[in-house]
């Protein structure tokens, strides 16, 4: 970021009234869902903001909480699609009297918007994604293994630069949702604790194989103390955990069965999430629920560990058997023998992992 394109420091309830910021994020749920700490934080700090955020209209639910902090829908498969389209989004924004933006994307489209928003003179700030120490953290010779800015750190970097520092630890998660009757149909009501599994990932080395998934169910549903909730989604990921929920007796596939809305409810009033380096982790972190994360190929120095979460319900793949982990940030390349690397995080240590935490609770 250079400083000559920051706008005038605004530490002073004075001298942020009336600041109208956009905010850029599309792309990915887990990337979405990482700005939502950031923003809490924000606007407790400065909470005369109007905070627009642009991104997929299905992602609005994250956002309701959050005071003074709209959706602006991109609907870039449409009426924004390509350069125009670009251009008439950019005069859609503008009707919103936007002061600055923050881009905490960082891509062509952003790009493009960013030249419009220049163009009239409003100041752009775009995140700094590292780049280069990514590259050494997953490089397979001359590895730097080392911790990296988190991607919460990078979001906040960007509001620092645009003359809003933001302290994270200001963050509050956000409240217990109620349950809507369609979703309490499927849960039920008792005294067992609730336990989420998110088994799948965008790409196969972040996914636990499902047979040691099943392991793992298996012990955990033969003690009987947990009502286990299944997430996913997509056709594909429904027939698997519609055939997994029918071989236990306290699994419950949620993937599919209730809206996006209902999902974050039942996600907020979870005793525990088990998810792997993907969205629903991200999503229960929101809520302050407690999070285990299994990690294959990707590793959390990349800065993508679940917001405020103990590192040690992190369990990791072997990387004495495994030496090039990180192999990639977003899990997308898988060295050859690197398909078992997720094998070497055993069921056993899983489950302990979990009733540790949930007993804890």
């Amino acid at each position: 970021m250079k400083k000559g394109e920051e706008i005038s420091k605004a530490n002073s309830p004075e001298g942020v009234k009336g600041r109208r910021l956009l905010v850029i994020r599309l792309s990915a749920m887990g990337d979405v869902a990482m700005t939502v700490p950031v923003l809490s934080a924000l606007t407790r700090q400065y909470p005369t903001l109007k905070i627009t955020v642009l991104t997929k209209n299905f992602f609005a639910p994250m956002f309701t909480q959050l005071e003074n902090v709209k959706v602006f829908e991109a609907d870039v498969k449409g009426r924004h699609k390509g350069v125009f389209g670009l251009y008439n989004l950019y005069k859609e924004l503008l009707a919103r009297d936007i002061d600055a933006v923050a881009d905490l994307h960082n891509v062509l489209r952003s790009k493009v918007l960013k030249r419009y928003f220049r163009f009239g003179g409003i100041p752009f700030i775009q995140i700094e994604k590292g780049r280069a120490e990514k590259k050494g953290l997953t490089a397979a010779k001359n590895k730097i293994f080392e911790p990296l800015k988190t991607t919460h750190e990078r979001y906040a970097d960007v509001f620092d630069a645009l003359g809003f520092p933001v302290d994270l630890s200001r963050t509050i998660p956000l409240s217990k949702e109620k349950l809507s009757e369609k979703a309490l149909k499927r849960t039920g009501s008792d005294t067992k604790k609730w336990l989420g599994i998110a088994p799948f990932a965008a790409f196969e080395g972040k996914m636990y194989p499902l047979y040691l998934m099943e392991e793992v169910l298996r012990k955990l549903d033969d003690t009987e103390k947990y009502k286990i909730f299944l997430f996913g989604g997509g056709t594909e990921e429904e027939q698997k955990l519609d055939t997994i929920q029918a071989r236990f007796k306290w699994c419950i596939n949620i993937a599919g069965k209730l809206s996006f809305p209902e999902e974050l409810a039942l996600i907020s009033n979870l005793d525990a999430m088990l998810s792997m380096d993907s969205g629903n982790g991200h999503l229960a972190a929101m809520y302050g629920i407690p999070v285990i994360t299994l990690w294959g190929v990707t590793h959390p120095y990349a800065g993508f560990y679940p917001f405020d979460q103990d590192v040690n319900n992190a369990l990791l793949a072997d990387r004495e058997k495994f030496p090039l982990i990180p192999t990639s940030v977003y899990g997308n390349k898988m060295p050859e023998g690197y398909e078992k690397a997720m094998e070497t995080i055993l069921p056993r240590d899983v489950v302990r992992k979990i009733e540790d935490v949930l007993n804890s609770n």
